[in-house]
């Protein structure tokens, strides 16, 4: 799925800071009644770890008879990952799979070598006032794992570590932090974990990754005298671990992992680190090569011009 803002967001480098590599803000944007907030890509930084992609989706409150619908549509050279703060959405793709996805679980998808999915409001939700926010992030996939047979992963909430003390409430989404592993399946090393924290809380974010992130979906927190409150993405340059405190409640998204192994090309919904590779995608889309989605096969996005 691909909520698709077109606005850029912004990318600023950080003087003096010898934590904080890069601030990045998403630019909101309103789809009809429904915000979207875009951090990765950004100009002037492409990936943080294997995250090619990162948009935050609302809050939103949709009416009766408001819906998402994110009609059927291709990926190569990625895997998708769908989380969910409030609300539901059902996933279709062409193996078959027919999933309600709703908050703490984790929706993984492997694209590689090619997949049509879509992503739409449940038939319950579209009947009564439904809230929905989430956050939905591509991870691209080794250059050895790019043309990998898709798949499709769902892991329930219960499923994945919790851990809570101290005013920290974390869930481990994808990969190993203190002690704990992720049941879910990546194919690099890739670490993913939704916190909250509540006001006066401490959490020390291991240096346990090539590369890192903190993303602030909500409140106010402070790392080494600096205070940030909605400040989208922090993109991080030290190997040491770093102390975050909440100044208020918040809510906060720890990525991070091994970087490609390679530059990557991102048009569209496609990712590959081939140029010819997009092109070969571009047509299989348009001349109907890439397959249709049981239950949802009678519309599907076109490719852009």
């Amino acid at each position: 799925m691909s909520w698709q803002p077109s606005a850029e967001p912004n990318a600023g480098e950080v003087q003096g800071c010898d934590w904080l590599e890069q601030v990045i803000r998403g630019r909101p944007r309103d789809l009809g009644g429904f915000t979207v907030r875009r951090v990765l890509p950004s100009s002037k930084r492409r990936t943080v770890g294997p995250f090619i992609f990162f948009d935050q989706a609302g809050p939103a409150e949709l009416g009766p008879g408001q819906a998402i619908d994110v009609r059927p549509h291709p990926h190569i050279g990625l895997a998708t990952v769908t989380y969910l703060f409030e609300g539901e959405l059902l996933h279709r793709d062409n193996l078959g799979s027919a999933q309600v996805i709703r908050p703490g679980d984790i929706n993984w998808m492997t694209a590689g070598s090619g997949i049509v999915h879509s992503e739409r409001s449940t038939p319950e939700a579209r009947e009564k006032t439904s809230p929905l926010s989430g956050i939905q992030t591509w991870v691209a996939l080794p250059k050895a794992m790019e043309e990998t047979a898709p798949g499709f992963f769902h892991h329930p909430k219960a499923t994945l570590p919790r851990i809570e003390e101290d005013g920290i409430c974390l869930r481990l989404l994808l990969g190993s932090l203190y002690g704990k592993t992720s049941p879910v399946k990546t194919l690099s090393e890739t670490l993913y974990a939704d916190v909250s924290l509540e006001s006066g809380a401490t959490l020390i974010f291991p240096a346990e990754n090539e590369e890192r992130g903190i993303y602030l979906a909500s409140g106010e927190i402070e790392i080494g005298g600096e205070n940030f409150a909605d400040d989208g993405l922090l993109v991080l340059c030290t190997r040491d671990a770093l102390s975050i405190r909440a100044k208020a409640p918040s809510r906060l998204l720890l990525i991070g992992g091994t970087a490609p192994d390679g530059p990557r090309f991102l048009w569209w919904n496609f990712v590959s680190s081939s140029e010819a590779r997009i092109e070969r995608a571009k047509k299989d889309w348009k001349e109907g090569r890439f397959g249709t989605v049981p239950g949802d096969a009678e519309e599907f996005i076109p490719l852009p011009e």
